[in-house]
């Protein structure tokens, strides 16, 4: 098993949610704070990456950032 992953948090505007993008398989989750987004990843990432890839997920390294685009409006 490979020994690190990522995980990117983007926010949904319509949705008003920071969704999942990884190269964890199966690893798709939804958020409205990025504290209960973190909490999510600590909760499901060993558990999908023992159910999608096999192995034991301990040692196993996940990189987590989060990315936000605002559109700006003239004065």
């Amino acid at each position: 098993m490979r020994k690190h992953y990522f995980v990117e948090a983007r926010w949904d505007p319509d949705a008003k949610v920071w969704y999942s993008a990884s190269d964890i398989p199966g690893f798709v989750i939804e958020a409205a704070t990025l504290a209960e987004f973190e909490a999510l990843i600590g909760d499901l990432a060993a558990e999908m990456l023992a159910d999608n890839v096999g192995g034991d997920a301990a040692g196993a390294r996940v990189e987590w950032r989060a990315s936000r685009t605002y559109e700006l409006e003239a004065n």
